[in-house]
């Protein structure tokens, strides 16, 4: 606990810190629901990702025995870019996926299995999913980084701020009210002297 000065002007100090802190701790745990919130929501999101994976993965095992061919097909497509945007969550700048590009390498059709077209789909679905989880991670991963500052905010005002300025302020009155007894006295007994 910092020293305080027994002074009716710190005393407005204090008073108008613990006005300035009560005010601004509502709108601290507002952010802190709404981060909340937010990270249910993405891992939602991360969830709902992962059964698309996992559907898909599962549809591709009753065909993935023609893939005993060896073909080749993480070789005839690359991810050739991927493009994100910036949002915002409470304050917090989050990427957002706006689009993956693939290349496609040319397919000689006699020289391919029928199916290599449907590998590719498959494997470019697979490829998005990763790329939307691994946003999606991030986007949580920061959100959860502001969750936690603004957290620490909270306790600080709630727990030791507010008490420390509502204590401080009772001390300084306190002493205030002591000093104006004694003033008091003083006067009484010089008022006393004085006759």
């Amino acid at each position: 606990m910092a020293k305080i000065k027994h002074t009716k002007t710190e005393l407005k100090a204090q008073r108008e810190a613990l006005s300035r802190f009560e005010r601004f701790l509502p709108m601290l745990q507002l952010k802190k629901q709404q981060l909340q919130a937010e990270i249910q929501v993405i891992e939602q999101r991360m969830s709902e990702k992962l059964r698309e994976r996992e559907q898909l993965r599962g549809d591709v095992a009753r065909w993935v025995s023609v893939f005993a061919e060896p073909v080749g097909v993480e070789d005839m497509l690359n991810v050739s870019d991927i493009i994100t945007d910036e949002g915002n969550i409470a304050g917090v700048r989050i990427p957002i996926l706006q689009d993956i590009k693939t290349q496609r390498a040319d397919v000689d059709l006699f020289e391919t299995p029928p199916w290599i077209d449907d590998a590719m789909d498959t494997t470019e679905k697979l490829i998005r999913l990763r790329v939307e989880h691994e946003i999606l991670d991030e986007q949580k991963r920061l959100v959860s980084e502001e969750l936690r500052t603004t957290s620490q905010r909270v306790n600080l005002f709630e727990k030791v701020k507010i008490p420390e300025c509502r204590e401080n302020i009772r001390v300084i009155k306190i002493f205030l009210g002591d000093e104006q007894t004694a003033a008091v006295v003083r006067g009484k007994i010089a008022k006393r002297r004085s006759e």
